[in-house]
């Protein structure tokens, strides 16, 4: 299936509600749209997760804006100078459906650069969540090979792209920026 393709059906199905599995600028996700709220719930469903707090995609500094209420200076430069995908956490997200952002009201967003991911959510022209695509408690698959079909016909849609590569992926660095600037580690 060609890359267009996949793109077309992916935001034909985020725009419908649905669940998709696609590859990120990471590992595969289970992706939805981040403002629809019943598409959350069934990721949080089919993660079979208690606690509610998803990382989502958003394609530059600008829709991340529309998303966050607050983004601290120090933000733009990490963005600027991080040179492989890093996962930011902010104190209140803004403009998202409940079930995204923690209890506490922080979200993890990530600036996504892989063309597939840009593509599908600037057509989308919202963000996308981007979970891990594994039941809560198990290892985080590296690459499609790994994914357990239970996840993979929980799907709505399964992209095809980047099915048959083999090379091992890993989850992104995730940082909490504090809005006075602070920063601590949360996943190297």
């Amino acid at each position: 299936m060609a890359f267009e393709e996949d793109l077309n059906n992916s935001v034909k199905t985020l725009r419908e509600g649905g669940v998709i599995l696609y590859p990120t600028d990471t590992v595969w996700g289970l992706g939805c749209d981040a403002t629809n709220q019943s598409a959350v719930e069934k990721i949080i469903g089919i993660k079979s997760r208690s606690s509610k707090n998803l990382i989502i995609l958003v394609d530059g500094v600008a829709m991340l804006e529309r998303y966050v209420m607050n983004v601290p200076e120090v933000v733009y430069e990490l963005i600027e100078v991080s040179d492989t995908p890093l996962t930011i956490v902010y104190s209140e997200g803004k403009n998202l459906a409940p079930g995204v952002c923690s209890e506490d009201g922080s979200v993890g967003i990530r600036i996504c650069k892989d063309d597939f991911c840009r593509n599908m959510i600037q057509r989308l022209k919202k963000p996308v969540v981007s979970t891990s695509a594994n039941t809560t408690g198990h290892t985080t698959p590296s690459n499609f090979g790994e994914i357990d079909n239970l996840i993979i016909s929980s799907a709505d849609y399964v992209v095809k792209y980047r099915q048959t590569d083999n090379n091992k992926y890993a989850a992104s660095p995730i940082i909490k920026v504090e809005d006075n600037g602070v920063i601590k580690i949360i996943r190297k």
